[in-house]
């Protein structure tokens, strides 16, 4: 038994080895993230954390924020982000000009009126009935103007083009008429085009809301029959998660994987159709508020992106990834940092286990196939190693440091004092030995 407790010169070595290869990964890999966070596509664990498998398949789904992109289907969220990204535009770029602001507010809330120049109304035009709530002439001002909140439709501008005719000249007296006629039907075509420009926002309520495709519209004339409630895609989309969240739960046997997999397949297809067209109104909307600033503005770099759960996870995983690696090859705090570095790559491990009936994990793309065991279990096991040997007090800071405490230690300790019994023993022997002085007399 003594001779199992005895480690041989090559096993240290090997075993110090193992500890610094395991660190130099870990390095390797939290500073290839942390470059990629500076480039067009920087590394996100969203994707990873999304596709997760197993019994924590919800915990780790949960840790992406919104790993379904539910909330950029709920005008009511996608709103409130907008606002406090106008909010920070507004505070990243403080010498933001009147005309800069107001064309900002109109891109992302819409206009409170559009208008066309029209010296005078023509003789006989008269807006009534609701074509009177949504346009009306300014005298004072000299323009047509169009509410920003209603716009002008198709069929209201081809109503106000019908109040005035252009003829022939047969008189002097036709030339004005027609003059003012002509000038009329320029302001009307010219307040329609700027009115038909819709807002941020209103396009998102056409989308999310109007869009009898995509939003579930309820008749209540039809209460009671099959037509009093159309499913849009919205509801639909989410109703498929759900029944394949149920059945990824109950997935036994290999036909019903299968099964799983189309189903994910027209989810994600789905989630494409809808989740896109906002995403693309996002894009245009920062881009639009991006032309509206001069060059000096522009030299103050983008506006911060407010800070999300996966953006806290991306930089955890990231900068752990590194410290952890430094701690490992410099054999810091060896045994506290192998313990680190085997709880986060059990992390890996759990958010998708190579068990059967839970993934298809032979089937993901890449070289691995594994069953029960993958490259992340082994290196699990190889870090509790390092753990119970004292690697860093063979080789590393760690045997520096405990080097340096005992030298300052021993440098000063004093001599430790003789038993009392032992003192007086030495005295006694002392005396008997000190040679007799001879008397004066």
């Amino acid at each position: 038994m003594p001779n199992l407790r005895r480690i041989s010169s090559l096993a240290i070595v090997l075993l110090i080895g193992m500890r610094i290869c395991i660190g130099w990964q870990f390095l390797y890999e939290g500073l290839w993230k942390l470059n990629k966070q500076h480039t067009a596509r920087p590394w996100t664990s969203a994707g990873y954390l999304k596709n997760a498998r197993g019994p924590f398949r919800n915990l780790y789904r949960n840790m992406a924020g919104d790993p379904d992109e539910l909330d950029w289907l709920s005008y009511e969220k996608v709103v409130r982000q907008w606002d406090g990204w106008h909010n920070r535009f507004l505070a990243h770029y403080q010498n933001l000009t009147r005309q800069q602001k107001a064309r900002l507010q109109g891109l992302l809330n819409g206009r409170k009126e559009f208008v066309a120049t029209l010296g005078r109304l023509p003789e006989g035009v008269k807006f009534s009935g609701s074509l009177a709530k949504v346009v009306k002439y300014d005298p004072q001002r000299k323009r047509l103007v169009v509410d920003g909140k209603l716009h002008l439709t198709p069929d209201q501008r081809n109503a106000m083009l019908r109040m005035v005719t252009v003829g022939k000249i047969s008189d002097p007296a036709d030339v004005e008429k027609n003059r003012a006629a002509t000038a009329y039907q320029q302001a009307v075509r010219d307040v329609y085009a700027r009115s038909a420009r819709l807002s941020s926002k209103e396009q998102a309520r056409v989308l999310l809301k109007g869009d009898p495709d995509r939003a579930t519209q309820v008749n209540e004339k039809h209460e009671g029959t099959i037509d009093h409630k159309w499913l849009g895609d919205i509801d639909r989309y989410q109703e498929l998660l759900v029944r394949y969240e149920q059945n990824l739960s109950s997935a036994r046997q290999a036909f019903q994987h299968e099964h799983l997999k189309k189903q994910w397949a027209e989810i994600q297809q789905l989630r494409v159709d809808l989740v896109g067209p906002v995403k693309a109104l996002d894009a245009e909307l920062k881009l639009k508020a991006q032309q509206l600033l001069t060059a000096q503005q522009l030299s103050r770099g983008p506006v911060s992106q407010s800070w999300t759960w996966i953006d806290w996870i991306d930089k955890t995983t990231i900068w752990s990834l590194i410290v952890l690696g430094v701690l490992l090859i410099a054999g810091l705090f060896t045994r506290l940092s192998a313990v680190g570095g085997a709880c986060l790559l059990l992390s890996f491990y759990l958010a998708m286990p190579p068990w059967p009936g839970v993934t298809d994990f032979q089937e993901l793309p890449g070289p691995e196939h594994s069953f029960l065991v993958d490259k992340n279990l082994i290196e699990v096991f190889a870090l509790l190693s390092i753990v119970v040997m004292p690697t860093g007090q063979w080789f590393g800071v760690d045997a520096a440091v405990r080097w340096l405490v005992g030298f300052i230690r021993t440098g000063r300790k004093k001599p430790t004092p003789l038993p009392i019994k032992i003192q007086q023993d030495l005295q006694i022997r002392t005396k008997r030995k000190r040679p007799v002085q001879p008397s004066s007399g």
